[in-house]
C-alpha cells in the first residue's frame, strides 16, 4: 500500500473514532458503557467470522 493511501486510511479511522466518542458523550451514554459495547461487539464478531486456516 503506498503511503499517502495509508496515511489517508489512518486519519480516516481516527477521525471516525474521535467522532464516535464524541456522538457517544454528546448523547450522554457513559464511555465505559460505550466501551463495554464495543467490546461485546468485538467478541461477537471474532466468534461469528469463520476463519480456515
Amino acid at each position: 500500500m503506498p503511503l499517502p493511501h495509508f496515511l489517508i486510511l489512518l486519519l480516516a479511522v481516527i477521525l471516525a473514532a474521535g467522532l464516535t466518542i464524541w456522538l457517544v458523550t454528546a448523547i450522554g451514554v457513559p464511555l465505559y458503557v460505550s466501551g463495554l459495547i464495543a467490546l461485546s461487539a468485538a467478541a461477537i464478531v471474532h466468534l461469528v467470522v469463520r476463519v480456515d486456516h
